[in-house]
């Protein structure tokens, strides 16, 4: 289940370590400089890529309680864990969260130097954690989904509001 050679192990943890973190940070940086500068169609697409990551998360671990599919680990003892984790397998969190965050970001900015980063490192993130023996593949792959099917549905349902919506602002852009 998982590689032997001790580089790219070190990378897996690595990049399996950096999901939440990463996640988490980029509508709070996309905020932040939304308010410096004052623009408010970036504010809202912070709130955006925030709001994916809550749907995200609701539908991954509504799914990991109904499937309640067991870690490999538990499965089969033999395979060395990275870690040990209370929840179950299926769909794989991390890969969500990390499919969740690249989608939204190219959604938001469908640009080839978003778009490849993105999702090398959600692919990236994938890989890791069925390298370290935390995902079976048919997890990565459902959290792949449910990460992206998420951030589009967030989308869509975001564009309609603010079409619905668009003479409503979050920040005051009048000088004083």
């Amino acid at each position: 289940m998982s590689s032997t050679g001790s580089g790219l192990r070190g990378y897996s943890k690595f990049i399996s370590n950096t999901t939440t973190a990463f996640a988490l940070t980029t509508p709070v940086v996309i905020g932040v400089v939304a308010l410096m500068e004052k623009n408010d169609d970036l504010l809202k697409n912070a709130i955006y890529v925030g709001a994916s990551l809550g749907v995200e998360g609701v539908l991954t671990y509504s799914m990991k309680y109904a499937v309640n599919r067991p870690r490999p680990q538990v499965t089969y003892p033999d395979i060395e864990a990275f870690e040990s984790e209370r929840t179950m397998s299926f769909p794989s969190g991390h890969t969500s969260v990390a499919f969740a965050t690249a989608t939204s970001l190219t959604l938001i900015c469908p640009k080839w130097y978003v778009i490849a980063p993105s999702y090398f490192w959600a692919c990236s993130v994938g890989y890791s954690r069925m390298n370290l023996g935390m995902h079976y593949p048919s997890d990565v792959l459902a959290g792949a989904i449910t990460g992206s099917g998420s951030a589009y549905l967030t989308y869509l349902i975001n564009n309609w509001f603010w079409k619905k919506n668009a003479s409503k602002k979050l920040i005051g852009l009048q000088a004083y």
